[in-house]
């Protein structure tokens, strides 16, 4: 395959083109060569000027290129003389990822999301390419709606997406509930973030044994999986595993995926994870930071954790209040990102000793129901609890709070 970039000084055009190349690697695809070209701003016409553009016919011709992938996103006009004069497919940086997102989507919610995402981009694309879109067939850039959704009518397109919007909407509803559900029965969340093949699905498989897909490859987790832990301190959280950030995110590709991306934006923490082994980690960082705040994801305990410490410079990193460094593929660091973690969980409840009168006995029962009991004896004064209790009952059972000398008389 051949990639196409344009540096505009916009953004790093050699980063890019790396991120590019991973992502051709995970569709399955090989790359053969790359042209960058530095421009004020991409051709109007052809993307790239007609020195390169020649030059991207001869290695078209030469090497038997059967796909040229532009760094960037596509006009129908640009697609159409790229392809005319290439005498190849041509595809962009977006359909590329919506590519690995319909190869990866394995729940209905998900290939909703993805359908949806991919019908937007195509529908202001239907006009003059009817050629083009009857040639689809197998291959990188192809997965997804198919042939006979993509030759339909524009107003065809838009009753279908307006079908996928409600049905996703539903979903979102759905969610919602969930959530609401889980903060009234006091379960804390915490979210999972960060840029794409950082390490997230290792993490939590390192964490809870969820046996969850874990590649070196972009984007190989889309759906969102949830696991319960318990910390040091006895209380629980639960961990939200969530899709992959990347540089770049078209817009309406995070809206597509808005329902799922919630998830992370209502946890009521956020494990920001970086690849410490990544050159552009500081700058993957950012770009997490900025898609989260986007979303509305601001104002949340975040936790900043350093992955693949194993394989990098970690004396290099940023040490601060809540930065952990850590190898979740070789469990290094979990103690200190649990310990971090229980810091940062919202006071909604606290582990403490109690010694109840027997006389209480309908006390006794509530917090056998409403806590975490980690010890509990009888004793001749009454029966002691060491017991993560929930701060809405704490009023009533404050006189019956011991200490640990008190304990060991």
């Amino acid at each position: 395959m051949l990639l196409i970039s344009v540096d505009t000084g916009e953004f790093d055009a050699e980063v890019s083109v790396g991120e590019l190349k991973e992502l051709v690697r995970t569709a399955g695809g090989e790359t053969e060569a790359v042209i960058i070209q530095k421009r004020p701003k991409p051709d109007a016409v052809s993307f790239i000027g007609s020195g390169k553009l020649e030059e991207a016919r001869e290695i078209c011709e030469n090497a038997e290129i059967d796909l040229v992938i532009c760094d960037g996103e596509l006009t129908p006009t640009q697609g159409r003389v790229l392809e005319k004069i290439l005498k190849t497919r041509v595809i962009d940086r977006t359909v590329l990822i919506l590519d690995i997102f319909a190869k990866n989507a394995r729940s209905g919610e998900g290939k909703l999301q993805v359908e949806l995402a991919q019908l937007k981009y195509s529908l202001p694309r239907l006009q003059g390419q009817g050629t083009a879109l009857s040639r689809l067939g197998g291959g990188i850039g192809t997965r997804g709606p198919g042939e006979t959704k993509l030759e339909s009518d524009k107003r065809h397109i838009r009753r279908r997406i307006h079908t996928l919007e409600e049905s996703l909407e539903e979903l979102t509803k759905r969610r919602q509930r969930y959530r609401e559900r889980r903060k009234k029965d006091g379960i804390v969340t915490a979210a999972i973030v960060g840029y794409t093949n950082a390490g997230k699905s290792t993490l939590l498989n390192t964490l809870t044994q969820a046996n969850v897909l874990a590649e070196n490859k972009l984007f190989a987790t889309l759906d969102p999986t949830a696991r319960s832990i318990r910390l040091p301190d006895g209380s629980e959280v639960m961990l939200i595993d969530t899709v992959g950030f990347i540089s770049r995110l078209p817009h309406f590709l995070v809206e597509a995926f808005k329902s799922t991306l919630e998830e992370a934006t209502n946890a009521d923490i956020l494990i920001i994870l970086c690849d410490a082994s990544d050159p552009e980690c500081e700058a993957q960082l950012e770009v997490t930071k900025e898609i989260l705040k986007e979303l509305g994801g601001e104002g949340k305990p975040v936790i900043t954790v350093y992955n693949k410490c194993d394989i990098a410079d970690s004396y290099l990193l940023p040490v601060t209040k809540n930065t952990v460094k850590i190898s979740a593929l070789n469990g290094v660091g979990i103690d200190s990102l649990l310990e971090c973690i229980s810091e940062n969980m919202p006071a909604t409840k606290k582990r403490v000793l109690l010694l109840v009168p027997f006389s209480e006995g309908s006390l006794t029962n509530e917090i056998r129901k409403t806590s975490r009991i980690l010890r509990e004896e009888y004793r001749p004064e009454g029966v002691f609890f060491d017991a993560v209790v929930d701060l809405q009952i704490m009023y009533k059972i404050l006189d019956y709070i011991t200490t640990e000398k008190e304990d060991e008389k």
